[in-house]
C-alpha cells in the first residue's frame, strides 16, 4: 500500500520554527517527485516546496522563500519541510504529496492545482502560528 505519514505539526508562536517529517512506503520514494502543499480555512491550496528528483532542483514561492526548506533522506524513506521565522498566515493543514511519475518542471509540480497531479497523499498535519 502506498503510504505517506506525516508528523510535526502544531502550536508555535511567530517567529519559531517547526519541523514536518513525511515517511513514505509501498512505492520507489527515491525515484518519486516530493512535494509540501498547505491549505488554510477559506483558501485555494498552494504548493509551498517541491523537490524534482530528475535533478534535485527545488522550487519554493514568494510566500515562503527563505524561510522553508524541504529535504528528502532516501536512505530512510522520509522527506522533511523545515519551516522557520514562522508567520500568522503560515497557518493552515500541510500535506505531503508524492509523485511516481515524471513531471514538466518544479515550477509546475508547486504551482499545479489539480489534485490528481499527485497520487499519493500524506493525511495533513497541522500547524498554527500565533501569539
Amino acid at each position: 500500500q502506498e503510504q505517506l505519514v506525516a508528523s510535526g505539526g502544531g502550536s508555535v508562536q511567530p517567529g519559531g520554527s517547526l519541523r514536518l517529517s513525511c515517511k513514505a512506503s509501498g512505492f520507489p520514494f527515491e525515484t518519486s517527485n516530493i512535494a509540501w502543499f498547505r491549505q488554510a480555512p477559506g483558501k485555494a491550496r498552494e504548493g509551498v516546496s517541491c523537490i524534482n528528483q530528475a535533478d534535485s532542483s527545488t522550487y519554493y514561492p514568494d510566500s515562503v522563500k527563505g524561510r522553508f526548506i524541504i529535504t528528502k533522506d532516501n536512505a530512510n524513506n522520509t522527506m522533511y519541510l523545515q519551516m522557520n521565522s514562522l508567520m500568522p498566515e503560515d497557518t493552515a493543514i500541510y500535506y505531503c504529496v508524492a509523485t511516481k511519475y515524471p513531471v514538466a518542471s518544479v515550477h509546475q509540480m508547486c504551482t499545479t492545482s489539480l489534485r490528481q497531479y499527485y497520487e499519493i497523499w500524506g493525511q495533513g498535519t497541522p500547524v498554527t502560528v500565533a501569539s
